[in-house]
């Protein structure tokens, strides 16, 4: 049966569990009003209660430790300047915590008695990050600043004796710092000076908090799990990642228990367990979740359970509690699929393909039940980032476009991550281009698979990936039967001049420098090679947007219109990088199957 757009993107997700200091309890975020907000639940599969209620996306929520309440994050209209509220259990009273709206506020945490918690901003230099320490009871003018930062900070939390935090220096997706903040003083202990790119991340305070667990690539190609420790500095490997990356740990300090995951092609391989030393784990029997992409975990107050989000390609996103000395698991929240039946879902192959320098690419290729030999149309859905990885969960845009007849080919081209360092450093700066020869040596490919129509074949992309798409379009113009661009890079200097001030130095790290590299950047900008564009073009973007800015798709649409190409624009007055919003997703989504229907 053929079920329209509007029915799809009402299938729900439910994510970021969050147990409460009773552990009885569990806050998480559901989408069930058309943007995510947080509900509660106080026995798996009971009545969800409803504690926010607002138009706006609500990005987090975390249980204070030992109150009943709970802060969360919201931005507005997808600006991406997320504010802090605290909310009661009951959800009767919401208090404004950070009211600077001009300004970003990362969550740091709280500390162990729920008295404080600690958070980044970009309030004094919007271009930099400081660190700051607030009472549960204070609001935005009792923050204290406790260090200034000269670039990306974020927090990772505190200490198990409060008096410091461990905070994360960013310099780039690949290349990171560690410092260990006292909070009296505002000193900060550089921990981790290193040469070239090496990535210290999901940082965790070991139990007697001398020692930090982590992942790290420091002296590997992979990611692996790793205790560093404060006094020697010495970085002691805890679990190898071999031939795969060992994606983050989470790690309760009073009981020593953690979980950690592997991304194994994409899919997460769980090992929980707890340390019996210092670098050893006595390990508990794996979950039993559905096989697909998790994490976000959650520890109940006595570590004996935790939460954690899991999703699939066949299906949608919700969180189990799993029992950590078992690995018995049950799902808790129920998002519904709209009366879609789960069934009619379409688990997509991992495929590979080769590219020009005979590398070996992975993919994902989906295919309709009923695909007829020679005539399926494809849509090639290129991810962001660049340094993202297409995974194997649930997206019901796809599962519309499969249940439409089209089959959908998502290739992780040079550049992305989850295949190690070296994998993702081949699209740097110069060697851009040669992640979009990548796509096209997956069209290729796709002209050899017996189900495929070759004269039928679209890109579509969001972010990057809308770079990547009009790039695909303008250098190899007769591949392609459409294009559709969601809040894409246009013209790389545009982009670097005009986003947000805390994000240019971490992109330019990535694409290349203004300073350095503008001639480079001007010739692989696709708006500077629009004239050999032969598809139909649609551009989607967010007015609000603070990462690739509006811009991009206003001159991007103008100059292909001036090339005779058939354009459609349409521009969000209330989102940002991406839609958030139900009835702008219904309305951007219906625009983009109407494109193609008229044009593949």
């Amino acid at each position: 049966m053929a079920y329209d757009f509007e029915r799809y993107l009402n299938v729900r997700s439910a994510s970021g569990g969050s147990f409460g200091p009773d552990g009885e309890r569990l806050s998480f975020l559901l989408d069930a009003t058309g943007v995510p907000q947080v509900w509660r639940l106080d026995e798996p599969g009971a009545w969800p209660d409803q504690l926010t209620f607002y138009g706006e996306r609500v990005t987090f929520a975390s249980w204070s430790p030992e109150r009943d309440e709970l802060v969360f994050g919201m931005d507005e209209g997808g600006n991406e300047r997320q504010q802090l509220f605290r909310l009661d259990g009951d959800g009767e009273t919401i208090t404004p915590l950070t009211g600077t709206p001009d300004a970003k506020h990362r969550w740091g945490g709280w500390n162990s008695d729920g008295s404080r918690f600690a958070f980044a901003s970009n309030r004094r230099d919007r271009a930099v990050f400081d660190v700051y320490v607030q009472g549960r009871d204070g609001t935005g003018n009792d923050a204290e600043l406790v260090h200034e930062g000269d670039g990306w900070l974020s927090v990772a939390g505190w200490s198990p004796d409060d008096d410091r935090l461990a905070v994360v220096e960013s310099h780039s997706s690949f290349d990171q710092d560690l410092h260990v903040l006292d909070i009296e003083s505002g000193d900060a202990e550089h921990l981790t000076p290193h040469e070239g790119n090496v990535r210290y991340r999901s940082v965790n305070w070991g139990p007697d908090g001398e020692a930090l667990y982590l992942v790290t690539d420091e002296g590997s190609d992979t990611t692996y799990l790793a205790r560093l420790d404060l006094g020697s500095g010495d970085v002691e490997v805890v679990e190898e990642g071999g031939d795969w990356n060992v994606d983050g740990v989470a790690l309760d300090e009073d009981s020593g228990r953690l979980v950690y995951s592997r991304n194994e092609d994409g899919y997460t391989e769980l090992t929980v367990g707890e340390l019996t030393g210092e670098t050893t784990i006595r390990e508990f029997p794996t979950p039993n979740l559905p096989r697909g992409v998790a994490g976000g975990v959650s520890f109940d107050p006595d570590a004996e359970r935790f939460a954690i989000t899991v999703t699939g390609s066949a299906t949608n996103t919700n969180v189990y509690v799993v029992e950590v000395e078992t690995g018995d698991a049950e799902r808790w929240t129920d998002a519904s699929t709209a009366g879609i039946p789960p069934e009619t879902f379409v688990r997509p192959k991992l495929v590979h393909f080769e590219s020009f320098d005979d590398r070996r690419l992975p993919a994902f290729f989906s295919v309709p039940a009923d695909a007829t030999p020679g005539e399926t149309p494809v849509i090639v859905d290129i991810h962001g980032g660049p340094e993202s990885q297409r995974r194997p969960s649930f997206s019901p845009t796809k599962q519309y476009f499969l249940n439409r007849g089209y089959a959908v080919f998502e290739p992780n081209v040079r550049g992305s991550s989850g295949y190690g360092k070296a994998y993702a450093h081949l699209d740097d700066v110069e060697k851009r281009m040669d992640s979009v020869a990548d796509v096209e040596a997956g069209v290729k490919w796709l002209r050899d698979q017996r189900v495929v129509d070759p004269d039928r074949i679209v890109a579509m992309g969001g972010s990057y990936g809308g770079f990547m798409v009009l790039a695909a379009l303008t250098e190899y113009p007769d591949l392609w039967a459409a294009g559709v661009d969601i809040v894409g890079i246009a013209n790389f200097v545009t982009f670097l001049e005009n986003t947000g001030d805390w994000r240019r130095e971490l992109r330019e790290a990535e694409y290349g420098s203004l300073e350095d590299d503008r001639e480079f950047l001007e010739s692989v900008s696709p708006v500077n090679n629009i004239r050999n564009i032969e598809a139909p073009l649609l551009v989607l973007h967010g007015e609000n947007d603070p990462r690739v800015p509006v811009g991009e798709a206003e001159q991007i649409a103008d100059e292909a219109a001036a090339q005779g190409v058939p354009v459609e624009k349409q521009v969000f007055p209330d989102e940002g990088h991406g839609f958030s919003k139900l009835e702008n997703r219904i309305e951007a989504y219906t625009t983009i199957a109407e494109f193609l229907d008229e044009h593949v």
